[in-house]
């Protein structure tokens, strides 16, 4: 053979060799990301995986997924070995984050030169305070505020044993998973741990007394929350009046009349009792400084927050209003500026409420039940997630986005969200009614694109003429 033709030889059998592994990098490639590249199931976080492969890439999505179509699953046949929840691990982490945001406020007062005294504080007198803790004190102040917080209520026939019958507090630091928890309240703790325990296994069913689930919420809210639980296989029962809950060993028995006056019972092995939430005030001996308290143990204070006594002040769920964090820290700064002689004010119409399930729901402002009773003439804007390029990317297509405005003004007068990370965008509601905007103002917004705060955009848009621009 001529050396010319062994060359030309050669160089056909590299091409040949060349063309074969291109193709088998191809069919394992594509089989690859055809096996990996589907969503986690509801629950399942997956770390983020970018892996060059042949010449496909290769992704598993980091995210808590909330839906539950197939289409986005990562299939058993597709995971290599068994998973395992290590409950411990969680809970473990849980406490973690917990003992850290304890140690940062530990931090933030000593940085501030603020003197801690750990114990059961109660008035002596109006400018006296007993410290039971390690060792007995006893401080003078001139000005007190009292912010000693609320604790889980419960029922006159209940008895929270606090192993099988329990509040919130036990339900956050339980040993096992339940294999049926029965809940009595359908309001936000209820539903946030009810939540919780259903994504990590759980048979959970909600006995609510009320027709609907969180009750002081928009109705539309209510509903749109109902349906997406019950899609999660959370079993609600509403109009239900509990009269009795027994327990027997492992077994808790739960007595109700339903709406038709019919007794039912519900079995579990425990019992979560989420009925609100009740004033810490039982031993502050209030009496003692002459601060006066309701029926209901809560502190009665004036505009300014200011008790029947001059010099004590009351903030946080001690007093009226919801019981909410970040109600309570605007409170606090109120007061502090109040002793320092300014002027500040609370607008506690524009203060939010959120709900932290998933999907979130969070609102501000009236509620269309409100504006109906008040007799306002008003307009609504609503625009639904499942219309919204980043809610199909991510699969959270549950949930929208209602806008409240007066009709002849255009103000707003109310925002309710339920959907993605909600509890951020409620944000933009605040400012916006902060200032007095109107739905206009908002629809002319730029919102950057693609994100979930384009609902809101969109919202605003429905309120003023009806014209958004995706539905």
């Amino acid at each position: 053979m001529k050396k010319s033709t062994k060359v030309i030889s050669i160089i056909i059998i590299f091409f040949f060799i060349i063309a074969a592994v291109i193709v088998a990098r191809t069919m394992i490639g594509n089989h690859f990301k055809k096996k990996f590249s589907k969503r986690p199931p509801p629950g399942i976080i997956v770390s983020v995986v970018q892996e060059k492969l042949f010449q496909n890439t290769i992704e598993t999505f980091g995210t808590a997924i909330a839906q539950n179509s197939k289409a986005y699953r990562v299939q058993a046949s597709n995971i290599n070995g068994k998973i395992n929840l290590n409950f411990n691990k969680m809970i473990e982490r849980k406490n973690s984050v917990v003992n850290q945001t304890v140690k940062g406020i530990d931090f933030l007062m000593d940085k501030n030169k603020v003197t801690v005294f750990k114990g059961i504080g109660s008035f002596k007198d109006v400018n006296t305070i007993n410290i039971s803790g390690e060792k007995k004190e006893e401080i003078s102040a001139k000005y007190t505020i009292i912010a000693t917080g609320s604790k889980p209520a419960s029922l006159s026939f209940i008895k929270t044993d606090k192993e099988r019958v329990i509040t919130s507090t036990e339900a956050l630091k339980l040993k096992e998973i339940p294999k049926h928890l029965v809940i009595i309240g359908g309001g936000v703790i209820g539903l946030e741990l009810g939540q919780v325990y259903k994504r990590l296994g759980s048979e959970v069913s909600v006995i609510e007394y009320a027709d609907r689930i969180t009750p002081v919420m928009d109705s539309a809210l209510s509903r749109e929350l109902t349906k997406v639980m019950k899609k999660q296989k959370i079993k609600f029962y509403l109009s239900h009046q509990v009269n009795k809950v027994e327990r027997k060993g492992d077994n808790v028995t739960v007595t109700a009349i339903d709406k038709k006056g019919v007794d039912v019972s519900f079995e579990g092995d425990y019992c979560l009792v989420s009925v609100g939430r009740k004033p810490y005030t039982d031993k502050l001996n209030a009496e003692a400084a002459g601060v006066k308290l309701t029926q209901r143990g809560q502190i009665e204070v004036n505009d300014y927050l200011q008790t029947s006594a001059s010099n004590i002040y009351a903030i946080g769920d001690v007093v009226r209003g919801a019981m909410l964090a970040h109600k309570a820290e605007e409170e606090g700064v109120m007061v502090a500026e109040t002793i320092a002689g300014q002027k500040p004010h609370i607008d506690y119409n524009l203060i939010p409420n959120v709900i932290y399930t998933w999907p979130e729901v969070a609102a501000v402002g009236k509620t269309e039940e409100e504006l109906k009773t008040t007799g306002v003439d008003y307009k609504i804007g609503q625009f639904p997630m499942r219309a919204l390029g980043r809610s199909r990317a991510s699969g959270d297509t549950d949930g929208f986005i209602k806008i409240l405005a007066d009709s002849k003004t255009d103000e707003v007068l109310g925002v309710h969200m339920i959907g993605p990370r909600v509890a951020d965008l409620i944000a933009e509601a605040v400012v916006a009614m902060e200032f007095r905007a109107s739905a206009e103002d908002i629809a002319r917004m730029s919102h950057s694109h693609p994100t979930y705060a384009e609902a809101v955009k969109e919202a605003a848009l429905a309120a003023s003429d009806n014209r958004p621009l995706h539905i």
